[in-house]
């Protein structure tokens, strides 16, 4: 990467006391100087296709809240997407949602591993360090993204959603507390589902044997600072009330 590019993680609040690790696997959307934008216009990068769009605000916010670390990605999810494993089609998508991406149409081997070593690996050591050195007591590891309030046509009605394996007891407390507030709006698995495309949860919660949630906000609640801080103020009330003992 040029010597001008962006440091690939953003971490706000380091060392904060409180148990939730938050992350944002998608909370960018810079590209490299070297790749010429990927072939997109501006307007393409201003899409869901780019990034998670409202997930950096509300992240910020929501570890100022809490006392929390929020560790991000500062990269383009179309340079290379941090959440799915190396190697994947998904990783550096030539598709996404029915938009060509012309920089990354047939990536050489040496490209791809270029953009793991610059990108995709001092994210995720960040994660490892950092829960590293918290070891020694209780941590949740807490993925946020937001999601398109229509794709491919469909509309979707949730706010919010919790994409879970029916293996967590905090993403079950969480969900439940959102259904009591928001009823069908609380999506579970919906928009999407937690299934072996994820990569940066199962990466650092499974072989630690931490707790983690993973949460979808629909980007139009939080496109502006304004509803990322009442979004903040939300989350906040409920992650606090999860957190307690049932």
């Amino acid at each position: 990467m040029h010597r001008d590019d962006p440091s690939p993680v953003h971490v706000t609040n380091p060392g904060g006391a409180c148990p939730l690790l938050l992350i944002g696997d998608h909370a960018g959307r810079a590209i490299p100087k070297g790749l010429g934008g990927l072939g997109l216009t501006a307007a393409d990068m201003d899409t869901h296709i780019a990034w998670d769009i409202g997930i950096g605000g509300l992240g910020d916010r929501l570890a100022e809240r809490l006392e929390s670390c929020f560790i991000r990605q500062t990269y383009s999810r179309l340079v290379i997407d941090c959440n799915r494993r190396p190697g994947a089609p998904a990783a550096m998508p030539e598709v996404s949602d029915g938009v060509t991406i012309p920089g990354n149409l047939g990536l050489d081997a040496q490209t791809m591993a270029g953009r793991r070593a610059e990108i995709y690996q001092p994210y995720q050591d960040a994660i490892a360090a950092e829960l590293d050195r918290r070891a020694d007591r209780p941590t949740i590891l807490v993925s946020l993204h937001s999601f398109t309030p229509v794709m491919q046509g469909h509309v979707r009605p949730w706010r919010m959603g919790v994409l879970h394996r029916d293996d967590s007891a905090f993403s079950s407390r969480v969900l439940a507390l959102l259904q009591r507030e928001l009823g069908d709006a609380a999506g579970d698995n919906a928009p999407y589902r937690m299934d072996e495309t994820d990569n940066t949860v199962p990466l650092h919660a499974d072989p630690r044997g931490l707790d983690y949630l993973e949460l979808e906000v629909r980007q139009d609640l939080i496109a502006e600072p304004s509803g990322q801080a009442a979004m903040a103020e939300v989350l906040e009330r409920i992650l606090t009330e999860a957190l307690r003992p049932g």
